[in-house]
């Protein structure tokens, strides 16, 4: 059986990109661009997919005041 759950996205453990640019307002360029920066700790890659570790994001976030 294929369930589908809807968690609201400030609920989520992890999010897209699409997902993470629609929770801060920052681009989905912008948001790949510092996914892929190596010393990145908020994400986790699956395959080619990058997922946002939202509250480590959120910490970045809050430590850097320019993106």
């Amino acid at each position: 059986m294929d369930q589908k759950y809807d968690v609201a996205i400030d609920r989520k453990f992890l999010l897209t990109i699409e997902e993470a640019a629609a929770y801060t307002s920052i681009g989905t360029k912008k948001i790949r661009e510092l996914a892929k920066e190596p010393d990145s700790n908020f994400t986790v890659r699956v395959g080619n997919k990058y997922l946002i570790r939202r509250t480590g994001f959120e910490d970045y976030l809050i430590k850097h005041c320019y993106l």
